[in-house]
């Protein structure tokens, strides 16, 4: 049985917090330069541009890629052979936001109940998934989620017959509906199946894949493909102020479900898409 302490896994979310708010993942940065490169309207491209100057001050004075710093949502890959000390794995991970938040000078933005309002000053706490996986390793996926794009996200529950043209008239609309509002260009993570829950957090944790990645399901990479090249058809583009790339990507996840269901979860993600992974 492998041993890992709450004050190793505090400081690694600590950090991580720290580094996706200040800086744009490896697959992101190559996402945003594919997108300079094949926009087609120039003031698309301008907006672009602006984007990616902002990236760079962000990197060189250490200030945040966008004011609203997130909600902390955290993906847990347990190894069912690891022994957590010195407290509970919840709480640790919830220390390491609150250290993060706090000395990083992150805006807090979590508030302790959704009608009174009252922010908890620390972005605690953070929204966690679990899983608990063979082995003896602990992997920590961070994605501090803003809700400019959250705002635009849906959850729709279709019927069996609607099927898989359904699910992408789900998706267009729900892209189109969200227009500028989500600081295109956009990832869009989708989660198929499951039931009302799961399909929400797979549509979530498919924003957390490296972007421009597909699905090793012959169907679904082809809908990735097909629904990206349909997104970008729509025309809101860079800042939706019209151009040729909406979305960088469009990610898709699937999982078994009810014989009289097909849930479909539509989660939109800005420009920036902040991710990270650790594994201890």
């Amino acid at each position: 049985m492998r041993e890992i302490s709450c004050q190793e896994i505090e400081k690694t979310v600590r950090d991580m917090c720290i580094q996706a708010t200040h800086f744009l993942s490896e697959d992101m940065a190559a996402a945003m330069n594919h997108a300079v490169e094949t926009e087609k309207s120039p003031l698309g491209k301008q907006v672009l541009k602006q984007l990616e100057d902002n990236l760079k001050i962000a990197g060189e004075e250490m200030i945040p890629i966008c004011q609203d710093t997130g909600m902390a949502i955290v993906f847990v890959e347990i190894g069912q052979e690891i022994h957590v000390t010195g407290g509970y794995l919840e709480d640790a991970i919830n220390e390491g936001v609150r250290q993060g938040y706090t000395e990083g000078f992150l805006r807090k933005s979590v508030v302790e109940d959704p009608i009174y309002r009252k922010n908890t000053n620390d972005n605690t706490p953070a929204i966690i998934h679990y899983s608990i996986i063979p082995g003896d390793k602990l992997k920590i996926t961070l994605a501090p989620k803003g809700f400019g794009s959250e705002n635009m996200s849906r959850v729709c529950m279709l019927k069996p017959a609607d099927g898989i043209e359904g699910v992408k008239k789900a998706i267009l609309e729900t892209v189109d509906a969200a227009g500028p509002n989500a600081c295109p260009p956009l990832v869009v993570g989708v989660g198929i199946g499951g039931d009302f829950e799961k399909c929400a957090i797979m549509a979530k944790h498919a924003l957390t894949r490296t972007a421009g990645t597909h699905s090793e399901i012959p169907y679904v990479k082809a809908l990735e493909i097909e629904m990206l090249d349909k997104i970008n058809q729509l025309g809101i583009g860079p800042g939706g102020l019209g151009g040729t790339v909406t979305a960088m990507a469009i990610h898709i996840e699937t999982y078994p479900t009810h014989i009289a269901g097909l849930p479909v979860a539509i989660n939109i993600c800005c420009h920036v898409n902040r991710h990270i992974s650790c594994e201890l």
